[in-house]
Parts: C-alpha cells; structure tokens; sequence
C-alpha cells in the first residue's frame, strides 16, 4: 500500500498518528474522493478545483486551519500516477491524508445492467452533519453493509417519515415525464459534485425542490445515481420493506443523463466557482 502523508510518501499499511488525535476520537476531518482521468489533475472531468474547494468550503464551516495547498497538490501528483481514485482526508489540524485505490472492476457491468438497492430505515443510518463529507461516516457504511445483507449493491437512506434522500455513496436520479428530478437540498443530503454540475447542464429540465416520498418514487421510470467515482450507475430494484420496486435500466433518458458526464462544459474550469454555488451550499 502507498500513501502520502506529512508531506512524502510512504509504502505500507501502518500510519503513524497520535492515539488522542481528534480524527481517531471523533472522526474530526473531511475528505473527498475523485477519480482522476488520464492521470491529471487539469483534465476537466477529474474536476480537482472543485474537490480542492469542497475541502476549503468545510474547513472553513468547521473553522479548521487549511492545509498547504501546494504540497497537497504535489502530493495528489505522486499518488495519481499509482492510482486512479484519490481519497484526500484533511483532519482538523490541517493535516492531510491522500490514500489510493482502483475503480471497482465490476463498475461497465454495473453501469450497463443497473443494481438493486435496499431503503434502509432506521435512527441509525441517519447522517449526521450531511452537507459535509465528514469522516463521521458510520451512518452509511452500516446501510451499506445492511444492504449486503439483502443481495443489494448499495443502501438507499431516508428520513424518519420515509422520504428518499440519497444512496450511502452517491445522489439520486429519478426520471419521469421527460424530466429528471433528485431530492432537494433541504431533505438533507450531500451536495455532490457531479449532481452540482449535472444540474447546471440539465438546466430547468430537472426538479430539485421536491421530496421524495414513497408516491413520488413509485411514478419513476428510470432510477440512478451518481458519484464522481463511478459517474452514473442505473438502480433497476429496490427492496423497500415488503415492497420491490422495478426500474428500467435500459432507459433512454439515463442515455442522455449519462453523456452529460462528457459534455464539454460538464467540469468547465471556468464556469462558477463551487463555494459560491448554492447547490454545493
């Protein structure tokens, strides 16, 4: 294993950290995780401006010291080289983390033939600060490993009254009625990269204002989610209590819903800066 980690790199799986050290005690840090395309940080789809200012954005929430910023850059360069997936982690001292790992070797069946997915209910799964991508990730990754549990690939989360909010790893794309809809902000979901950006391309052809109750999500035709990982991925079942819902996962609108991970202005290093993008928050 290779990581990068107080300013070089290091070979092995043992990372030296102080026992009382807040990211351990508390899952004091915030991460992101991109996928790098063709090994660079300026390509536009690996969008680093905006996960370098996802970063920035919650450091600043937290009024958490910022990292050197150049050294982590030089840092994500000699990882990017070994691994096509980063995971960058900045704990609550500044101090960050840059860890690697393939894309899953499952991931063109999964984006062709679509997934089943298991709603998960409960206090438990209920992330807690979800506008944030905090270490704090117990929530999910219980979902998750529930979900296995039911032959699914991936949890679906939800509130208290049942609404849809978004998967353990990803937001959520419905299609109906020749729109896209994914649960608004407001519900209390992580404001994703890729479903910032694939909103601002889909413009008023995707309804975000609206939650997503068992009626609402009954009426899709289509069902996805998304990630800057694994871009788009169809959900074709859902088990949700007794209840087993079916999607297609052939559908032409997730046709046109993928391809806008490859439209020119999808990762425009020009366009709005994030942190100053209400969807991004």
């Amino acid at each position: 294993m290779t990581y990068w980690f107080a300013g070089q790199l290091h070979e092995g799986e043992q990372i030296t950290i102080a026992a009382n050290n807040p990211a351990l005690a508390y899952g004091a840090s915030v991460f992101t995780t991109m996928r790098v395309y063709e090994n660079s940080l300026k390509h536009p789809l690996t969008a680093w401006n905006w996960h370098r200012d996802r970063i920035t954005q919650s450091l600043h929430y937290f009024d958490w010291p910022q990292p050197n910023w150049q050294a982590v850059t030089r840092g994500c360069q000699a990882m990017l080289t070994r691994f096509p997936v980063l995971r960058l982690t900045v704990l609550a001292d500044g101090q960050p983390l840059i860890t690697g790992r393939p894309l899953p070797t499952d991931l063109h069946q999964h984006q062709m033939e679509g997934v089943t997915t298991w709603v998960a209910q409960g206090h438990k799964y209920q992330r807690s600060l979800p506008a944030h991508k905090t270490s704090n990730y117990l929530p999910c990754w219980l979902a998750m490993q529930t979900a296995k549990t039911h032959g699914a690939r991936d949890a679906i989360l939800s509130t208290p009254s049942g609404e849809w909010l978004e998967t353990s790893s990803g937001n959520l794309w419905g299609y109906k009625a020749d729109q896209w809809w994914t649960p608004p902000l407001t519900s209390g979901i992580l404001p994703g990269i890729s479903r910032a950006r694939l909103i601002d391309n889909f413009a008023d052809q995707v309804i975000t204002d609206i939650p997503w109750s068992l009626d609402c999500v009954k009426q899709f035709e289509c069902l996805a989610y998304s990630n800057c990982v694994v871009e788009l991925i169809p959900i074709h079942t859902v088990l949700f209590g007794n209840i087993k819902l079916n999607y297609s996962s052939t559908h032409e609108g997730l046709s046109a819903l993928r391809q806008m991970f490859y439209r020119p202005s999808m990762y425009d290093t020009t366009a709005e800066h994030p942190m100053q993008n209400p969807e991004m928050r």
